[in-house]
């Protein structure tokens, strides 16, 4: 069995999402100091499987401006029924909206290939009062 390895990093939706994953990632608002969660899904596309053997995570979380600090600053994955689901915790420090953005970094099966690659996180989180 040959295998190869691939690399690419994706916009997230947008019609160049990756191949093996379609991305669902929510916005969130809350209250300035509360917690929330911007919930975020991978959806394994026809053909492709998930790797389960590899640490699939969300990494390099950050915000554009200071008005977002996050829980941890890696989340693993959670694999339920084709699907990698991410939970990333974060708490609203000032109000007003702040794009926040990471990087995806999941595996994948399809014939003889195995790749992991990187896919971008991109969400707004908007702070109230």
């Amino acid at each position: 069995m040959a295998i190869g390895l691939a690399f690419a990093t994706d916009r997230v939706g947008t019609a160049e999402e990756s191949a093996a994953y379609a991305i669902e990632v929510s916005d969130v608002t809350a209250k300035v100091g509360e917690h929330a969660v911007v919930h975020a899904t991978l959806r394994v596309r026809d053909g492709y499987r998930i790797l389960q053997s590899y640490k699939n995570r969300v990494i390099k979380l950050s915000a554009e401006d200071d008005g977002v600090a996050f829980d941890q600053e890696t989340v693993p994955a959670a694999i339920e029924e084709g699907t990698l689901l991410f939970a990333v915790g974060l708490r609203v420090t000032k109000p007003g909206k702040h794009p926040i953005n990471g990087l995806f970094r999941v595996g994948y099966l399809h014939t003889d290939e195995i790749a992991m690659v990187s896919l971008r996180l991109i969400a707004t989180v908007t702070g109230t009062e």
